[in-house]
């Protein structure tokens, strides 16, 4: 989440005149993240979030992410709910954006994620890509290995300043994984951005999974690689297999990896090391002035994918493959 457009008080109280959520009583905006506007409301209702869309998420897009929500949470998947207006509408428009008003859940995300919440996030991942089965609405992902070379183009001329020699090692990269980038594996809808900070708890217990922004058709295990380079490395940068195995084991009790999966995983994570590695470097070259936003570092993922590059089978990670394979 992020504040990129400011909202003034009297516009946002008339916007809420469409909703049955009470009166403003105090909003404040949410800094984390880099996609949208983002402000926590408290209106005589109770709590809720805002959303305002900027330029990355496409308009199009939108009745996908907020009816996906919908649909999950009629299987089970406890997530946000868009609050509808008068009329029935999930969106409206506020400060010259597209706009949307999310149910607020109780939760927060693990600032250092235990073994515990690690198997929590690979049983619930699970069970979203089961839920997601039947959804009738498909969305491409944008940011698959034919979206990386446009970013790579962008961040180009920049990249050496952070790091000497990142350019050329991106470009390797990329070539390799277009090279070899797998066409045939289980696919339905995915998340594709579940790090710690869209997964809530309340205590050890799983209370709701947020931030569905992302979420498009794509491989099941890319999902499952994105959540290896998001939940299983320490802060010293050190891979840590019994998370892992509690993610991947978990997961696979809900839903089983195929053995093409799990031959795919270690480049599938690479893939995903990248993926968030480019978009967290066109971000941090480019952070609107006056945004109140804090841009994620992109070394951090530097150096995951150079710990992905070493992985050349799945038992590389300090798993048993007779574990995950039912």
């Amino acid at each position: 989440m992020a504040v990129y457009t400011d909202v003034a008080a009297d516009e946002l109280a008339d916007f809420l005149k469409n909703y049955d959520i009470g009166e403003l009583l105090s909003y404040k905006g949410i800094a984390e993240g880099v996609e949208n506007s983002n402000y926590l409301l408290h209106t005589t209702a109770g709590s809720f979030f805002l959303t305002l869309y900027e330029k990355r998420v496409a308009a199009g897009d939108l009745p996908f992410f907020l009816g996906l929500m919908g649909h999950l949470a009629t299987h089970g998947i406890v997530c946000p709910q868009p609050v509808r207006t008068r009329g029935g509408e999930t969106l409206g428009r506020l400060a010259e954006r597209p706009a949307a008003i999310i149910d607020f859940l109780e939760g927060v995300w693990p600032r250092k994620p235990t073994v515990t919440h690690c198997a929590a996030t690979g049983e619930a991942l699970a069970k979203l890509h089961l839920a997601g089965r039947d959804f009738p609405m498909t969305r491409a992902n944008a940011l698959s290995v034919r979206g990386w070379r446009p970013l790579f183009d962008q961040a180009a001329p920049r990249v050496d300043t952070l790091q000497h020699g990142l350019c050329d090692f991106l470009g390797a990269e990329l070539d390799h994984l277009e090279r070899h980038w797998p066409d045939k594996l289980p696919a339905g809808v995915i998340h594709a951005d579940l790090f710690p900070d869209n997964v809530l708890f309340l205590g050890d217990r799983l209370s709701g999974l947020i931030d569905f922004y992302f979420a498009c058709n794509d491989f099941f295990a890319y999902d499952v690689a994105i959540c290896l380079n998001a939940w299983c490395f320490e802060p010293d940068h050190s891979f840590n297999v019994t998370k892992a195995r509690a993610l991947l084991g978990a997961y696979n009790r809900e839903r089983v990896l195929s053995e093409a999966e799990q031959t795919a995983l270690p480049l599938l994570a690479r893939g995903a090391a990248l993926r968030f590695l480019l978009t967290r470097l066109v971000d941090y070259l480019n952070v609107p002035a006056g945004a109140l936003v804090k841009p994620k570092d992109p070394l951090e993922y530097v150096r995951k994918l150079r710990f992905q590059q070493g992985i050349d089978n799945i038992r590389d990670y300090g798993i048993a493959v007779s574990g995950l394979v039912a």
